[in-house]
């Protein structure tokens, strides 16, 4: 069987998102999520319809700086269905953080389609309760209102890449 570059055999989970932008929640369910698998590859997932709060280049540079000391974690922009993406990847799991029951509500269903679709997996990973309440819509919002948003953030993230 013909392996893909981002894996060698090795258990690889696709972690999808629009990380528009990347929180402290998000690099929460990464770290912990890391023991589990060989490699992770964080897949920023592009609407070309919606021209987001960051650049998709942006995003994957704000990702790939807080994960720069990671090995393991490769950061890819995709468009298109996330089963896809993680096919192209080599990926075994589609890895998802869970904040709320309506959470698990919505991503035991996509679960369900995309092992229907793909046979693969996806693993979910509860939120710290610190992060419960921390969503890339809430960051939006407080920026475009001009409050901080530098506590949501994961801590090394490079505030510049930041509109």
């Amino acid at each position: 069987m013909k392996t893909s570059p981002c894996t060698d055999g090795a258990r690889v989970a696709l972690f999808p998102g629009s990380f528009d932008p990347f929180t402290r929640g998000h690099e929460s369910v990464v770290r912990r999520a890391l023991p589990l698998f060989d490699r992770i590859v964080i897949a920023i997932g592009v609407n070309i319809d919606k021209p987001g709060f960051m650049p998709k280049a942006a995003r994957q540079q704000l990702i790939e700086g807080v994960f720069a000391d990671e090995p393991r974690i490769t950061v890819i922009t995709y468009t298109g269905l996330t089963v896809d993406a993680a096919r192209q990847c080599g990926a075994q799991f589609i890895l998802r953080g869970v904040r709320s029951l309506q959470d698990f509500e919505n991503e035991m269903h996509m679960a369900d389609v995309n092992r229907d679709l793909s046979g693969i997996e996806t693993v979910l990973l509860y939120s710290l309760p610190e992060h419960s309440h921390v969503s890339s819509t809430v960051v939006r919002e407080l920026a475009r209102f001009g409050h901080d948003i530098a506590p949501y953030l994961p801590a090394n993230a490079d505030l510049a890449l930041l509109p």
